[in-house]
């Protein structure tokens, strides 16, 4: 077998990146994505958004996981190696519940689904910036961020509390991940 062959066979790993609202996910994921050459999901909520023009009511949630996932899906098969995923149904989860008092049964059961082989978490210290519909404030944002924190503890997720500019991300990202994967 030849040395680039077994690279070929290994699986994609799925690689979560969840954080409050403004704490850089996106930026994250499509750096990552770059700088090991492979694809990203994008929040489906950003689409939901642009194209309602409004935020998702609370029936909306359970449709708006399932999509996430749906896209996680299509995605993996264009995946190099690593797939990077902006947000997933624990995100949509925990909005719900700060929104809404709630998550309906399904959308529970769907976020307690965490089938991600590694979990990033942003932190919330880049400046809080307002877009007009989804982003509440930067108190929200720690409440959030709390929350977040306290629940992958609790359920023993393993995850890497990212901090710092984009490029300390990168390279907190990296180093983790030849560590820990052996990317």
């Amino acid at each position: 077998m030849e040395a680039g062959s077994a690279e070929l066979n290994k699986p994609v790993q799925k690689i979560v990146i969840v954080g409050a609202e403004c704490s850089g996910k996106t930026s994250l994921a499509q750096a990552l994505a770059k700088h090991y050459n492979t694809v990203w999901v994008p929040e489906y909520l950003r689409d939901f958004v642009a194209q309602h023009q409004r935020t998702p009511k609370e029936h909306e949630q359970i449709d708006i996981a399932r999509m996430q996932v749906q896209r996680e899906a299509e995605m993996l098969p264009q995946a190099n190696r690593f797939l990077f995923c902006d947000t997933s149904p624990l995100m949509i989860r925990l909005y719900s519940e700060h929104y809404f008092g709630k998550a309906d049964l399904a959308l529970f059961e769907l976020a307690a689904t965490h089938d991600y082989d590694f979990t990033l978490l942003t932190s919330p210290d880049f400046a809080w910036v307002d877009d007009g519909l989804q982003r509440e404030s930067p108190a929200v944002r720690q409440r959030i961020h709390d929350k977040l924190q306290q629940e992958l503890e609790e359920r023993e997720i393993p995850h890497l509390l990212l901090a710092g500019g984009m490029q300390e991300r990168l390279d907190q990202v990296a180093f983790a991940m030849d560590f820990l994967i052996g990317a």
